[in-house]
């Protein structure tokens, strides 16, 4: 089997991708793209992410044996627990749409609320104080979400998944937008459940450990 192209960067949506292909045991190289200096908007990246985001894929052993081109961490993840037949994503059932329904969770609240909070305290040009207060509040209204979830399951959908994967290079920000996990037991709990795994510990180093 040919090995998966990873175009990424030392982010939470880029370390998303390089721990699931760590999980599944998938052999891949590595092509960094370091948005510091615009390698994103270069050409041949995008005819691979049109999106001019990382990160993105080329598997030369796509579908019907052709290749594919896949940008958008979400999607990623589930092409390649289903290329493999992973229980990362339940197959069926109540259990694959829990899955989902965290998965979206993250993408569609975790991710951008996280991220704003990040440029707002830290990255910009002049002080925005409403957007700090908005953002950061926000940020611990899903902290609140997230332990009260794991409070009462190990694991976001239950069984540790892709909706695990996606979040937590997320959470291992947590200083960044300035939340104590002290104050959120339960998601510190499962943030050292999840850093102990062997796979999570290599793919959170890609495509280097800052």
């Amino acid at each position: 089997m040919s090995k998966i192209q990873l175009y990424t960067w030392a982010t939470p949506n880029g370390r998303k991708v390089s721990v699931m292909l760590e999980e599944l045991g998938l052999a891949y190289d590595v092509h960094s793209v370091n948005i510091g200096k615009d390698e994103q908007f270069e050409p041949a990246f995008l005819a691979i992410a049109p999106n001019n985001r990382i990160p993105a894929i080329v598997d030369p052993d796509g579908p019907d044996g052709e290749p594919l081109s896949l940008f958008e961490s979400g999607a990623i993840l589930v092409y390649l627990a289903e290329k493999t037949g992973s229980a990362l994503l339940p197959a069926r059932g109540a259990a694959r749409a829990r899955t989902f329904q965290w998965l979206m969770w993250q993408m569609g609240g975790v991710g951008p609320m996280f991220g704003q909070a990040h440029h707002f305290l830290f990255q910009p040009k002049e002080d925005v104080p409403y957007a700090k207060k908005r953002y950061h509040d926000e940020t611990r209204r899903l902290y609140g979400v997230m332990n009260q979830q794991l409070g009462k399951v190990p694991y976001l959908a239950g069984d540790y998944s892709i909706a695990d994967i996606a979040t937590f290079p997320w959470v291992a920000r947590h200083e960044r937008h300035q939340v104590d996990l002290g104050e959120f037991p339960n998601v510190a709990a499962w943030s050292e459940r999840i850093a102990a795994r062997p796979a999570v510990g290599k793919g959170m180093a890609v495509p280097f450990s800052n």
